[in-house]
């Protein structure tokens, strides 16, 4: 199953997230009543779900863990195809995906107080990609529903969904194909290539975007994933790059291809729908994607010179659920999401459907002192 934030049923904010290919697919939401709500995809039974979920069961245990049986299926629907990346559209009760086979998109109003069932209202037309790959998908709040869409870089635009009309059309030289694609405000917003480029652009001027090239890798062939947070306590977004090796590179917004800080992190097996987030208020990412645990680490420890950096906390639960019942293959994590308004917790799926709400808490006694430790490179001497 996948998961991201979204807006709750009688609330206009959230935060979006990421889908993976395998599972269930899902875009949560966090309501006024004091609740959290998902959206999201069974593939088993290609049926849309919206699920709700009282923050009260994990904020009172403390436990860090809800399982699944506690969300109620509050509204439901079934799609015709699969679900590879989901998308909840601020202010609206509408959500977008993309089926991974086409550029195009699948439009669905996930219904109200009259009505549980999730309908398809239309579809958007999306590029052709030379890759067949499936298209990301970005959206901010606006004053008509438009959705910020492609598969690669050459071929993002920004459409609007009540009359198909394309608002913008990146322009760029190549056909990187995409990882990421995300807003860093209203109308600015970074499209992050799978070889690690980047794109910052602006959809209210047709200028040239601004491209980062990849960071500095040892050869090897790599992929990337990326991630930027606009974190109103910081002066500037930062964005965080992280390769298929493990290789982490944080930036800030203004000097893209300046590395701040970088680190080289301690995972381990073959990445699959990797999911790189920041934490909401904090220096803090999270990754998962390489086994069946969520990891975090605190960047504030990393430098400019290339370190290994061991994880500040590990949320193992689904794989210990899985090592539990018998027959069960070993786990992996699909996607996680951090609360947008508790920086303490957050969402992960995992390919066995399973749905875990968790907190973490930093042990003072784990900080990590990595400034007395050697460097890769000192280590390599």
């Amino acid at each position: 199953m996948f998961i991201s934030w979204s807006i709750p049923p009688r609330s206009s904010s959230g935060h979006l997230g990421k889908v993976s290919e395998n599972g269930e697919s899902s875009d949560s939401i966090t309501g006024s009543d004091g609740t959290v709500c998902v959206a999201g995809f069974s593939s088993s039974k290609n049926e849309l779900l919206e699920l709700r979920l009282p923050l009260k069961l994990f904020a009172e245990e403390n436990k860090g863990l809800c399982a699944e049986r506690d969300f109620k299926v509050v509204h439901g629907g079934f799609s015709e195809g699969p679900v590879s990346c989901l998308r909840h559209v601020p202010g609206t009760r509408l959500i977008v995906t993309n089926d991974g086979r086409g550029t195009d998109l699948q439009v669905w109003d996930l219904g109200g107080e009259e009505s549980d069932v999730i309908r398809r209202t239309g579809s958007v037309k999306g590029m052709e990609s030379a890759s067949k790959r499936g298209s990301r998908i970005a959206a901010s709040a606006s004053p008509s529903p438009q959705v910020l869409h492609g598969a690669e870089s050459s071929s993002v635009q920004l459409t609007q969904l009540t009359s198909g009309q394309s608002l913008y059309k990146l322009e760029t030289d190549s056909a990187d194909p995409l990882n990421s694609l995300q807003f860093t405000g209203d109308a600015v917003f970074l499209a992050g290539c799978s070889n690690g480029k980047m794109y910052l652009a602006d959809t209210r001027t047709p200028a040239a975007p601004l491209m980062s090239p990849p960071p500095p890798s040892s050869g090897q062939s790599v992929v990337w994933w990326t991630d930027a947070s606009a974190d109103p306590q910081q002066p500037s977004c930062r964005v965080v790059r992280l390769s298929s090796s493990g290789h982490a590179v944080v930036s800030d917004l203004r000097k893209l291809g300046e590395a701040a800080c970088q680190a080289q992190l301690d995972v381990h097996g073959r990445p699959d729908n990797v999911t790189v987030s920041w934490a909401p208020r904090r220096n803090c990412i999270s990754v998962s994607g390489f086994s069946g645990v969520v990891e975090i680490y605190d960047t504030r420890d990393w430098r400019t010179a290339l370190r290994r950096a061991p994880p500040l906390f590990q949320h193992r639960g689904h794989a210990v659920s899985c090592q539990q019942t018998d027959g069960c293959d070993p786990v992996r994590i699909t996607a996680h999401v951090w609360h947008p308004e508790r920086p303490q917790t957050l969402l992960s799926t995992a390919s066995d459907g399973s749905v875990h709400v968790w907190d973490w808490v930093e042990p003072d006694a784990n900080r990590l002192e990595s400034q007395s430790e050697p460097s890769i490179e000192q280590d390599q001497k």
